[in-house]
Parts: C-alpha cells; structure tokens; sequence
C-alpha cells in the first residue's frame, strides 16, 4: 500500500492519502478544503486516481474538501453512517469493513469527541481522528461530545489493539507524527498512565478550552460536506481559500 501523511498547518490537520498499487486507486482521510490543491498533485505525482474521501467525524475546525473532491475529480464521499448526511455516498459503519482494491479498513464507531466518530484500523496502523492524539485527546464539550464515551472508546477499542499498532491522529500542534498504542496507554496524561474514567471527567471537565472560533461555520458546512458558509465572516475566509467559483457563488 501507497501511504502518505500530509499536513495542514492552518488548522493543524494530518490528512492521510492511501493508495493501492494493483488498482491504481486511493482513499484520502480527512482531506482540508484549503489543502486540494496539495493533495490533487501528491496523487497525480504517484499516479492514482482518487476513490474516496473518508472524514474520521464532522469537523469543527476547518471544512472538508470532501465535496470539492467531488466536484474536480468524480471521487465518492464516505462518511459514518451514524451522522445521516445526504450528501454521503459511502455510509461507514462498524462491523462493516470497507475496501478498496488491496486496502482494507476497519471501521471503529469511537464516540465521545462527537457522537458520530469514527476510527480506520488499516494492517498495522489506526487513523485515530480526534478521539485519540499523540499523549491527548479532542475536547468533549460540543458536538454531543461525553467524557465517558470517549473514555470508554479508547480503553475498550482503541487501547484493545495490538501495541504495536501505529497511531496516526488527525491533528498534532507539537510537530510530532506518530505514536503507538503502547505509548499512549504509557505517557498519554489524560487517558494513559492508569487514569481512571473520575480522572478523566475531571480532566476534561477543567481544561476551560475557549469556544472554537470556526465551530459555527464548519459544522453546517461540514454537514453538507464540505461546503463554505455565506456567511463566513473575513477574518475567517481563509479556511475556505481554493473554493471553485461555483462554491464560492
């Protein structure tokens, strides 16, 4: 398998493009509408043509390129299942793996961040998404987001998985790339290092994170995947930058 990890420095997003060899096709994860233009080249540089784009959950921080993707290159959209969006073509669930050529996912409903997050176990690797980063994890005050869910679907799933396994998370701000399962259940302060679930509620409960300065524009727009919102205030028009003109109309 073709594997690259891009990043978005923006909204300090990893996007994750994975390629199969025999088909020539590929899957980008978590693709950033302010980054198709990056990502559109890496795939022509290797020679694949884009399948899928695939997002871990709705993100509240920047827009999808999902819809874009769409547009410019006839890829599908898959999504979960569990968020019910009409503009998905690809419904993911657990249970269900999903396959592309040689490569294989492994869909983890893993709740907590959102209700509606989903992890992508892949041979040796997992694409964590917001509910596990490296010695972290997303927030768990909006967007349905519960402490004991994401608690539970780290311990129960994630942290169930071979210690080995690579884990690549949808954003780090720290410069870092990679981690694994046993170094989160070692080092990671919030849900590692035998934290229990009253820990972490306290945890969580006392970070008095700021509202997300983008949440109220990317969640609609992201529930339509990927689109940038009419009325997205300037100061904030950068993270819908490389908008098709019909997109931006």
């Amino acid at each position: 398998m073709i594997f690259r990890q891009l990043f978005e420095p923006l909204s300090s997003t990893y996007t994750y493009l994975l390629g199969c060899e025999e088909t020539g096709q590929a899957i980008l994860i978590d693709p950033v509408i302010v980054a198709i233009e990056r990502d559109l080249g890496e795939l022509s540089r290797l020679g694949l043509r884009l399948a899928y784009s695939l997002d871990t959950h709705i993100h509240a921080d920047h827009i999808t390129a999902a819809l874009e993707l769409k547009k410019r290159v006839g890829s599908k959209i898959a999504g979960p299942a569990i968020d019910r969006l009409p503009c998905v073509d690809a419904e993911i669930e657990e249970g269900r793996p999903f396959q592309l050529g040689a490569i294989l996912l492994k869909p983890l409903h893993t709740p907590g961040h959102t209700d509606g997050h989903f992890a992508y176990v892949s041979d040796e690797r997992v694409f964590t998404g917001d509910a596990l980063l490296i010695e972290g994890c997303g927030r768990t005050d909006f967007q349905n987001g519960d402490a004991a869910a994401l608690y539970k679907s780290v311990h129960e799933k994630l942290f169930s998985l071979p210690d080995d396994c690579l884990v690549y998370p949808a954003h780090d701000y720290n410069k870092r790339h990679v981690s694994s399962i046993a170094q989160e259940k070692e080092r990671n302060p919030r849900l590692g290092e035998g934290r229990t679930l009253e820990q972490f509620k306290e945890i969580m409960a006392g970070l008095n994170l700021p509202y997300p300065k983008f949440i109220d524009h990317a969640v609609p727009g992201n529930r339509q995947c990927g689109v940038c919102p009419a009325d997205l205030p300037d100061k904030l028009a950068q993270y819908c930058a490389k908008m098709t003109d019909s997109q931006q109309g």
